[in-house]
């Protein structure tokens, strides 16, 4: 929640800065890779209590626990046993005092009464049920998507896959018709394209001669990827091309065709996409074997989206926009 990752975090002050190192994978002290290869510490018979507060015990578990709410990402993957071996003296003392804190403020709010309070219990049970849909779902979905999975699927698409168009291009950006037809005729005249694209150019790249590289379609505004990837290399546009930027002149350099990613470039939008998938199959088998009664008086076929504002149309400059084609 938003008044907890703010209040909390001011309030309790746990310095990050010993992290840095270790979230580089160096060790605690000598700057060096922990020692992984030797056989961790024997792990305790129990679970040792490390603190009381107002008679109740912080237990080592518990600082376990709120080390998840800090620690870099590699490091809340360890096991907890290595975990202790990696951790500074300093960094464990914080890790306790954050988790003292923490249960001091959690005992004063029960002795005010709020655990009782019907908001409160509302947003606990919320947080309970978001807590348990995560937990199933991650269940459900991640013995389906794992790296062989994932390899199967690229293997699969990656027939179907050819190099994405682009085209390299270098163009000549002015307010008015009148002043790109000066410019087309100046090019079409024998002067150099980008030499007029540095005389006359009002878009920033024009002291690189209007140069904007290798693009995708789907990277510029439709009315300028229409006319650039109709063009052919070495073909100035017949006409100015107007787009929501203002007039254009258009020179077409190269074609090409992009190199399919690898499986290692692709792995994680791949991942994410099976990863969604997944959910929403998981999602549809358990809506479709659920109980379900609708008591509304909502009409058939409405949403609460019907009177939602549509979102602004990305073609459009923005307030800062780059008086370019614009990239998406």
């Amino acid at each position: 929640m938003p008044f907890r990752s703010m209040t909390l975090a001011a309030a309790l002050l746990l310095p990050l800065a010993p992290f840095g190192a270790l979230a580089q994978g160096q060790g605690p002290a000598t700057g060096q890779p922990p020692a992984t290869g030797q056989p961790p510490a024997a792990q305790p018979a129990e679970d040792p209590v490390v603190a009381r507060v107002d008679g109740q015990d912080v237990r080592l578990s518990d600082v376990l626990a709120t080390a998840q709410d800090v620690l870099p990402a590699n490091l809340r993957e360890m096991p907890p046993q290595m975990l202790l071996q990696v951790l500074p003296p300093d960094v464990r003392r914080q890790l306790t005092e954050r988790t003292i804190t923490e249960r001091a403020i959690t005992e004063a709010a029960r002795a005010a009464g709020l655990d009782k309070d019907a908001g409160v219990q509302r947003r606990i049970r919320r947080a309970e049920d978001q807590e348990l849909q995560q937990a199933y779902l991650a269940r459900e979905v991640s013995a389906q998507v794992t790296d062989a999975t994932l390899r199967a699927r690229y293997e699969q698409e990656s027939g179907k896959r050819q190099g994405e168009e682009e085209v390299h291009a270098r163009h000549i950006l002015l307010r008015s018709e009148a002043d790109a037809g000066q410019a087309l005729a100046a090019v079409k005249g024998g002067e150099d394209f980008a030499a007029v694209a540095k005389r006359m150019s009002t878009d920033p790249g024009s002291r690189d001669g209007g140069d904007l590289g290798f693009f995708k379609r789907g990277d510029m505004v439709p009315e300028f990827a229409e006319a650039a990837f109709a063009m052919k290399p070495g073909e100035v546009s017949a006409t100015p091309v107007k787009s929501p930027f203002g007039w254009h002149v258009i020179k077409v350099e190269e074609r090409r065709a992009a190199e399919v990613p690898s499986f290692e470039q692709s792995r994680d939008e791949l991942r994410q996409r099976m990863l969604q998938e997944q959910v929403d199959a998981v999602v549809q088998r358990i809506r479709a074997t659920a109980k379900i009664e609708r008591l509304d008086q909502a009409p058939a076929g409405g949403s609460l989206l019907d009177t939602a504002a549509p979102p602004a149309q990305s073609g459009a400059p923005q307030p800062g926009a780059r008086p370019a084609p614009q990239r998406r």
